[in-house]
């Protein structure tokens, strides 16, 4: 048994090794309405820097003072005071600033009955770990923040007022500032809080009246799933402030009521150091409402909407079913490591700068209803503790999962914390340890905290694992996935991929990219159920290997008359691998001296395409951007 001494030490070892370090960036039809359509997608630039450790992160981390006495002038207005929409961007104004200064900045809170002055009982969280610095700045961390010189006529005071005068003339003139934040319905109330001296000098100067929802009841960010392999029914998840059970009206009159459930602080975890879930991180998820749409038919297209007469419904939404499991043609897109952009100028704990383009493109994809279903391998929100995020996150995916089947898997920033059963002991998920992702998104598998399942539509087997759960020989994972994979009718569904979310074969080299470990016990069972192809994310690029076993190459494909690599599983030798991790983080550099197993590397956001026939499996990784096919290979039978 560990000394509580040795415990304590480890956890705030392993905190400021994993946290607090910069460069940890791989652990670490009928259309709803969305400003996705208003904005352009090249925000990358303006996000690039916030991706992984920003000021903003650790401004919990810094002694606040109090400069609202010197500032009597100043006040915060919001453009929507009468009550806020679902989805909008508000504009808000500071007037009466004596003298604008670089670090003026505005942060929105949520709710605004949060502290937003110095927690002085929340220090003696810290002292456990040595910190005796007043912590943390606010109780509740901000939602989000933008400096005010973000308004370029800020700085040089072009906007002024006269606050006082005397004998005709102005004797005290005050600046005026504003900025637009895009605001989607979190339910709880916001306020907008001024500070000067930057995140890392932070002094709070004034606050806005707090304004709540129209309808923070409204129910909302409703995604679809498949839950078996015959395509006849299909569950739709939303959220709503509302904890009374909703229905679900869809096809020819047809009504289902849902379940409702929710999660709590208590849920989260935490250790010596207190989690960002469990602390300042929190925000109350509301009530997630999930219903089973039964009696469908596969490859079928229908209209739901979901709500009830007490909170008000979604707008009415069309679906397609995917094909079932055993039929000829399936089209899906995959990809890893998404998370969100803010749609504003905002900077926020953690920004994934690529994954707006990306959404866009593949909305734009299955608005031509020429996708199937899509599966994202791991790493989806990046909420990491910041509770709020999720919401943001599901508005986001809203086009695409709430028309086709979206299926998840599960990576180490919903997963992984210290002491809570997950493979591996870093701080990643900021203490949710996947309870808000198996909430969000329920997969059809066999119990909470087993994320892992099969599924077939057309002619494809999935079998979707966790990486973060244990997959060693002796485990419950293990024997299922050997079950699983072995019980595949290759008559019935040809074509075998396997999924999850950290890889076995990439040129990347940072700390924890793979796991020699994970590849001893599981990369034999691919190839003894001769697995066609493996997708994996993690790693932020993109990278496609030969038929590839124990680091050789086994086979190397043919160039067809178009350069199209043609890998011929007639006479299989080994499975292709493809890592996918390019949907949304800062990309990972790819290796200029790479393995000779590795054909193909990529570093630009994009996706991976599908198109799975029963003698073809052909797959292309489509730049977000430009919508220009980067990589082309087929897989042939």
């Amino acid at each position: 048994m560990e000394s509580s001494n040795w415990i304590l030490i480890k956890h705030v070892f392993i905190f400021l090794f994993f946290f607090l370090n910069p460069s940890m960036s791989t652990t670490f039809s009928s259309t709803p309405k969305s400003p996705l359509n208003l904005v352009v997608s090249h925000t990358k630039a303006l996000h690039q820097n916030y991706t992984a450790l920003s000021d903003f992160r650790l401004i919990n981390r810094r002694i606040l003072r109090d400069c609202s006495s010197s500032n009597p002038y100043v006040k915060v207005n919001i453009s929507s005071n009468s009550g806020l929409s679902d989805d909008e961007f508000v504009t808000v104004t500071v007037t009466g600033v004596s003298k604008p200064r670089d670090g003026d900045w505005v942060a929105m809170i949520s709710p605004s009955n949060s502290n937003a002055e110095t927690c002085l009982l929340n220090g003696i969280y810290y002292l456990q770990t040595g910190d005796t610095a007043k912590l943390p700045l606010l109780c509740h961390y901000p939602v989000k923040a933008q400096y005010l010189k973000n308004d370029p006529d800020y700085l040089s005071c072009k906007n002024k007022e006269c606050k006082k005068e005397q004998n005709g003339k102005c004797s005290v003139t005050t600046c005026t500032g504003s900025l637009e934040f895009h605001v989607i319905n979190i339910r709880s109330d916001i306020e907008f809080v001024l500070f000067s001296g930057g995140f890392l000098n932070p002094c709070l100067v004034g606050r806005s009246t707090p304004v709540g929802f129209t309808n923070p009841k409204k129910p909302l960010y409703g995604h679809l799933s498949s839950i078996d392999s015959t395509s006849t029914s299909m569950r739709l998840t939303w959220v709503s402030g509302d904890k009374e059970p909703q229905q679900v009206r869809y096809g020819d009159g047809k009504t289902i009521t849902s379940a409702v459930t929710t999660f709590s602080q208590a849920d989260m975890c935490s250790s010596a150091l207190p989690s960002p879930a469990k602390d300042f991180g929190w925000h109350d998820p509301g009530y997630i409402h999930s219903a089973l749409m039964t009696g469908l038919k596969p490859s079928t297209a229908y209209s739901y909407r979901y709500g009830s007469n007490s909170v008000d419904w979604s707008e009415q939404i069309k679906f397609s079913t995917p094909p079932a499991g055993g039929s000829d043609e399936l089209k899906f897109i995959s990809f890893g490591d998404m998370g969100k952009t803010p749609l504003d100028a905002s900077e926020e704990h953690y920004i994934q700068p690529g994954a707006l383009s990306v959404i866009k493109a593949i909305a734009n994809e299955v608005s031509t209803n020429n996708v199937n279903s899509v599966f994202h391998i791991g790493d989806i929100s990046y909420a990491t503790g910041f509770l709020a995020e999720w919401d943001f996150f599901l508005h986001l995916i809203n086009p695409v999962a709430s028309r086709v089947s979206y299926m998840t898997a599960i990576g180490n920033h919903e997963r992984d914390y210290i002491d809570s059963g997950s493979v591996y002991i870093t701080p990643d998920s900021g203490g949710e340890c996947g309870v808000p992702y198996e909430t969000y998104f329920p997969m059809p598998t066999s119990a909470k905290d087993k994320p892992w399942y099969s599924i077939e539509q057309a002619s494809v087997h999935f079998t979707v694992i966790s990486t973060e759960h244990d997959w060693s020989i002796n485990s419950e994972q293990y024997a299922w996935m050997k079950k699983d994979m072995a019980s595949v009718n290759r008559q019935h569904t040809p074509w075998l991929i396997f999924m999850g979310h950290r890889p076995m074969y990439t040129s990347n080299n940072g700390f924890s990219s793979k796991d020699k470990n994970f590849i001893n016990a599981v990369e034999p069972l691919l190839l003894a159920n001769k697995v066609d192809l493996v997708l994996f994310g993690h790693v932020h690029n993109y990278e496609r290997t030969c038929s590839v076993y124990q680091n050789k190459c086994k086979a190397m494909p043919i160039k067809d008359k178009n350069g199209v690599d043609i890998y011929d599983n007639k006479n299989y030798s080994a499975p292709v691998h493809a890592v996918i991790g390019m949907a949304g983080f800062s990309l990972d550099k790819v290796s200029n001296n790479a393995d000779s197993w590795s054909l193909k590397r990529i570093s630009e956001f994009g996706y991976l395409r599908a198109h799975a026939t029963r003698n073809d499996l052909n797959l292309e990784f489509v730049t977000s951007d430009t919508k220009e096919v980067k990589d082309s290979f087929r897989i042939t039978k």
